[in-house]
């Protein structure tokens, strides 16, 4: 369904350590900026791209927007949740772990603030 997602950072730099981390841990290549400063990630048939917001104003996290990046384990999860923390990410909600829901399914889920502030979600299903 989306052929890219573009969220916004006031320090393209800082943005570069914190997703080449987590991204790494999933397995993606390191980001490249490109001539007008974005940087861009291409993992899975899918493009990440963190910029300066255009209107010259300051990065504001979406209010009730969450990124999820999918990853294939639980362990993976935990990874990307680890790489996170350790390149500037904030832990949010529930620690990382399985949370099951009311229809049978199980997820591992893992929440992260990024440098900027943007929302994330490490997740795997389970069953």
């Amino acid at each position: 369904m989306f052929s890219h997602i573009t969220i916004g950072s006031d320090d393209i730099e800082a943005a570069k350590r914190f997703y080449n981390a987590t991204l790494g841990s999933l397995g993606a290549a390191p980001g490249t900026v490109d001539v007008r400063g974005k940087l861009i990630y291409q993992h899975g048939g899918g493009r990440l791209l963190i910029t300066r917001p255009i209107n010259g104003g300051a990065t504001e996290g979406g209010n009730g927007h969450t990124l999820g990046f999918l990853a294939a384990s639980p362990a993976q999860v935990d990874a990307w949740h680890e790489a996170g923390l350790a390149n500037g990410g904030t832990a949010i909600e529930d620690p990382p772990g399985e949370r099951h829901i009311p229809d049978g399914r199980v997820l591992y889920l893992a929440y992260l603030r990024d440098p900027s502030g943007n929302k994330l979600c490490g997740f795997h299903r389970v069953k």
